[in-house]
């Protein structure tokens, strides 16, 4: 069993500046998350689309985001244990939480920050029975490297911003196909109009109202056949596929830990973000409480109150004094600057 000063439910943008504000407070922290790489909903779901409300930072993508917080918490050589879900929180004292992972992992400490963004989450897949062994070759529920599609033939399937957004990015160096099951679309008319005009030069096909029908191939795609609302049937060719009907979104084990719960996220005070339960805080878009905003930046907030109370609970003895970085050699010797 492994000793921290913190364990930190959840490696995504919340969680890396979890670590960055422990450890210039002079605390260890370690990383689960179950997902099988860091960065979270920002690698998972936008690695390369642009965010506009990083203060500081007039854009960036998800990714860059991530790698830049990589960066930051780099001098404290922390540990991660990805691809890893906590299944087991148990108190076997009042003042240490023992937390278990499906994969035998244990870890002791007096503070969880839960920073899992929305819980775990899983793409919605095609209702087809034949799509399973395409899934990650051939058939794709998100776009982690948009090089990758270069020069293909590309079917997107779905209605929302995600579709909309990805078909436009893809359309620069590939043919495009966009399929939806009705006519209106739900994501921004401003993309909708660019995918149109782009129609009109003959670079991208929209066909609308319709649904997958079929998968044909045996190693590789080599074509679907849609169904159109009126009965009619089409098949067309495609090397790759992508999906984007939404995410299923699941608490998992963390609705079982006795948390006060508001609809799928956890409450917590708003002094420093600790739930019901001493010692187990959350942050990030996970958590709930009056004013809550789910932005980036308010779960920066969150874990630097977070931290401090965490600070105050793995070292009971000492007395926590708030510097600033600007000035203590303390902490610039805690991140390797000289």
């Amino acid at each position: 069993m492994k000793k921290k000063d913190v364990i930190i439910v959840g490696a995504g943008p919340v969680g890396l500046f979890a670590v960055h504000q422990l450890g210039i407070k002079g605390l260890n922290a370690v990383v689960i998350d179950n997902l099988d790489k860091i960065g979270g909903q920002c690698i998972e779901l936008y690695p390369d689309k642009p965010i506009y409300d990083i203060p500081g930072v007039p854009e960036c993508t998800g990714k860059e985001l991530t790698d830049k917080l990589l960066e930051q918490i780099k001098p404290f050589k922390t540990e991660f244990f990805l691809n890893e879900r906590v299944d087991e929180v148990r108190q076997d004292n009042k003042d240490e939480w023992t937390v278990k992972t499906n994969k035998g992992n244990e870890f002791l400490s007096p503070n969880i920050i839960i920073a899992g963004g929305v819980g775990s989450f899983e793409p919605r897949k095609l209702p087809i029975k034949e799509a399973e062994k395409f899934e990650g070759k051939y058939l794709f529920y998100s776009v982690k490297n948009k090089d990758d599609f270069k020069g293909k033939n590309i079917t997107v399937f779905g209605g929302g911003d995600s579709a909309l957004d990805w078909a436009l990015e893809l359309s620069k160096f590939s043919k495009i196909n966009l399929i939806h099951r009705r006519n209106e679309f739900r994501g921004a008319p401003h993309t909708l109009s660019e995918l149109k005009k782009l129609e009109k030069e003959g670079k991208v096909l929209i066909k609308t109202p319709c649904q997958l029908d079929a998968i044909e191939g045996e190693e590789n795609i080599k074509s679907i056949t849609l169904k159109f609302d009126d009965g009619k049937v089409e098949k067309i060719n495609t090397d790759i596929v992508l999906s984007f009907f939404g995410l299923i979104m699941k608490l998992g084990p963390i609705a079982e830990w006795g948390l006060n719960m508001d609809k799928k996220t956890v409450q917590v005070n708003s002094e420093n973000f600790q739930t019901n339960k001493k010692g187990i805080f959350a942050a990030g878009d996970i958590c709930s409480y009056p004013g809550k905003l789910k932005l980036i930046l308010s779960g920066f907030h969150e874990v630097a109150l977070a931290s401090v109370e965490c600070f105050k609970r793995a070292r009971p003895n000492e007395k926590y004094r708030f510097e600033f970085t600007t000035a203590s050699k303390t902490i610039q010797e805690r991140l390797g600057k000289k």
